[in-house]
């Protein structure tokens, strides 16, 4: 495994909203969204995540949208992108593009819907990863990919890939995360993938938290990071109860569709817009999050308790 600095791939790194306007992506509103983050304190940001509905988007979207957030970034914080796809021909141009764009690192989820065998997935990874110089991080979603990997999958493809750095974890096994650390050692990097499970992972050697609640509740989620680093489990443990509702939330629908519509409520987004087949929230959605965000202390100022946008 290449060796990196020791802050580096450490942190908060929210995976952001892709904004859209009129069905078409919204370039300006993004960049501001990545100068949001910086404001808020995150140590980076993802691009293209399952938050940003990348299965929506085209190949040269996704590839702007890197080369936005970089330039936006202005290298005050690093850019994850996210370049898998079905295919290793997608996954492989992605990379290329993203490396090209300047991110710093690429995430690339197991390829979904193929369901592929162990011995498949190394040979995957090893593939798209020798062809880049970026440090890769596998996403492990099984709940969206319908792909579970094990331990020793990880383990063999970290033997035959250096740049293989660490992984974001989306699933409900901290079992996993101990075996892979054990197996990788604590310099591996693993990132959180599951909201509720932020506190516990970094409990248990999580480098990092990859959080949907980063692009509404920043600072708070990047203060929970901070907190667990320094050693503080009461801090920690606070900030962790006190995003409990906030974590909850974003599967009352298919995520983003919540985050999405609380981002326009207190102002961050001038619409929900998605593209089909994902849709926006219902009226009874909405209310139920409208509470939640009342209840978070993130209810804009500018808007009245019974107000609704359009």
């Amino acid at each position: 495994m290449i060796e990196l600095a020791p802050d580096v791939l450490r942190g908060s790194y929210p995976p952001l909203v892709t904004p859209l306007r009129e069905g078409e992506v919204d370039y300006d509103t993004y960049a501001r969204l990545v100068e949001s983050q910086i404001r808020g304190g995150s140590h980076g940001v993802v691009v293209n995540g399952t938050t940003g509905e990348p299965t929506t988007l085209t190949l040269l979207e996704r590839t702007r949208l890197v080369a936005t957030a970089v330039k936006a970034a202005g290298g005050r914080i690093p850019v994850v992108a996210a370049t898998g796809s079905q295919s290793l021909a997608e996954s492989v141009e992605l990379t290329l593009r993203a490396e090209e764009a300047g991110a710093h690192a690429a995430l690339v989820v197991t390829p979904y819907f193929v369901k592929p065998p162990p011995r498949g997935l190394v040979e995957y990874y090893v593939e798209v990863g020798r062809r880049t110089r970026l440090p890769v991080l596998i996403y492990h979603i099984p709940g969206r990919a319908s792909v579970e990997m094990k331990p020793d999958t990880i383990a063999q493809i970290a033997d035959r890939l250096p740049n293989l750095v660490g992984l974001k974890h989306a699933a409900n096994d901290l079992g996993f995360v101990t075996a892979v650390l054990h197996r990788l050692g604590p310099e591996f990097r693993i990132f959180a993938g599951l909201e509720d499970l932020s506190f516990p992972m970094l409990a248990i050697g999580a480098s990092g938290l990859m959080s949907a609640v980063g692009n509404i509740a920043p600072r708070r989620v990047a203060d929970l990071y901070r907190a667990a680093a320094r050693g503080d489990a009461a801090v920690a443990r606070r900030l962790h109860d006190e995003l409990f509702e906030l974590n909850q939330a974003v599967f009352f629908d298919v995520n983003p569709i919540p985050i999405k519509y609380m981002m326009k409520r207190i102002g961050l987004l001038p619409s929900e817009e998605h593209r089909l087949p994902m849709v926006p929230a219902t009226p009874e959605l909405a209310a139920q999050l409208d509470g939640v965000l009342r209840r978070a202390g993130l209810w804009s100022a500018v808007e009245s308790a019974g107000a609704r946008t359009s």
